[in-house]
């Protein structure tokens, strides 16, 4: 988990550092773009639109895309809107159900201040 705590710490950072050179305003595949160069200058392989497989019984009945997946262990789903609600939180909710994964970061950059709220499941 050290290292889930590490990785969410330099994706965060490079989320602010996104903010602070792009500002608000652009499309969620913008930010996401540079946010993946962003990471990638600092070391971090992230993927980007990674498929997240729905298992059912052991057959797979749907696919999620999730925006980022870093060093295979974090999720993130960013997002361009006025507030983060229940839908956001339920779609990153359901990327950890099909990952098994313990951690996502819903990040969203409408505001002149990002906005980052850690998903656990």
């Amino acid at each position: 988990m050290e290292d889930l705590t590490a990785l969410s710490e330099a994706a965060i950072g490079a989320a602010c550092e996104v903010q602070n050179v792009l500002g608000p305003g652009f499309l969620e595949k913008v930010y996401e773009r540079a946010l993946q160069r962003e990471l990638s200058s600092r070391g971090v392989t992230a993927r980007s639109q990674a498929p997240v497989p729905v298992i059912y019984k052991g057959h797979c009945v749907g696919e999620y895309l999730a925006d980022l997946i870093l060093e295979d262990q974090l999720i993130i789903e960013i997002k361009c809107v006025e507030h983060l609600g229940n839908e956001q939180l339920a779609q990153t909710l359901n990327y950890l159900k099909a990952t098994a994964s313990p951690l996502a970061l819903l990040i969203n950059f409408k505001h002149s201040k990002v906005q980052v709220k850690r998903v656990i499941l």
